[in-house]
């Protein structure tokens, strides 16, 4: 049994229930509890776990050997990390960083932090970290240059306004493309903006997430976009003027999906696929979804 790591208290979000698709589905594995069942996508650290040579914590192809570097933006911004301090074990991500670390056999201070900034992660070229976690939506276009993990999470993309906007009447997505729109630069929800909402005007482009809010403040913007977690930070803390005028996935009907990156061609990706389908199979990233992300209400679907 996995221990319990310790941590501070979170931020409590409003209380909700998260929408069928906010949650990556889980499949239920019958052999999970026989003890003499094995499994070849499980880790070397799992207890039911046929042991992979290649996923042993000496034989990992890491950036140090017996160091895992894990790369993130700073600042890094709540539910996802808190207090902007990522070795802290504390918000979604962080949380689920070091449940990986440690099925991959790496104690908590054998885990090592590194400043990456959300647009240049992505790039193509030699890498720093052994990988990631930075809300990195899975996408063909940067799948080109670098390797993705399976998919930790799914996200909706949210809509954000100030309360007395006449922009928190919308209700379609279609009503999204007269207003003012901006976004943090190199994420899907600037692509959803230009590809989904397809606006009468340009969308504003904005270094980072606090730059899109302050412009929202200025009126420089009718709204701004972010992924739904996010989006309830937000609303619950930052911008309580604010509010979130509805959800929405892209128009093929595809989840999009948060996954640890890589450098290209990395042999580590097996190995932390692995362990995340361990710690899915025990309710671990079930479990940690309700603790860091699901305390919010239920935000409408825009058609």
């Amino acid at each position: 049994m996995r221990a319990r790591r310790p941590r501070l208290v979170g931020l409590t979000l409003l209380p909700f229930l998260l929408t069928a698709w906010a949650c990556a589905p889980v499949d239920e594995d019958e052999t999970a509890d026989d003890p003499g069942a094995t499994s070849a996508e499980s880790p070397a650290g799992s207890a039911d776990a046929s042991p992979d040579p290649a996923c042993e914590k000496e034989q990992l192809p890491l950036v140090n050997a017996g160091q895992l570097i894990i790369g993130t933006d700073s600042p890094a911004y709540e539910p996802w990390f808190v207090d902007n301090d990522p070795s802290n074990g504390e918000g979604f991500e962080s949380a689920v960083a070091y449940a990986v670390a440690e099925e991959l056999g790496f104690s908590a201070d054998e885990v090592d932090w590194v400043k990456v900034p959300f647009n240049t992660s992505y790039k193509p070229g030699a890498k720093d970290f052994d990988f990631d976690i930075n809300q990195i939506s899975i996408t063909p276009a940067r799948a080109e240059v670098v390797d993705f993990s399976d998919g930790y999470y799914s996200a909706a993309q949210a809509v954000i306004v100030l309360k007395d906007s006449p922009a928190a009447d919308a209700t379609t997505v279609a009503e999204l493309g007269d207003l003012r729109l901006g976004a943090q630069t190199g994420t899907t929800s600037l692509t959803a903006i230009r590809e989904v909402i397809e606006p009468d005007d340009d969308p504003l482009v904005f270094e980072d997430t606090n730059a899109a809010k302050q412009a929202l403040l200025n009126d420089q913007v009718d709204a701004i976009l972010a992924d739904l977690p996010t989006a309830f930070y937000i609303t619950a803390v930052e911008i309580p003027q604010g509010t979130i005028v509805g959800q929405f996935q892209p128009e093929t009907g595809e989840q999009e999906e948060f996954g640890m990156l890589f450098e290209k061609g990395s042999d580590l990706v097996p190995c932390v696929d692995a362990a995340l389908a361990a710690l899915r199979e025990d309710g671990t990233l079930e479990q940690l979804e309700t603790e860091w992300l699901s305390d919010v209400v239920n935000v409408p679907e825009l058609s």
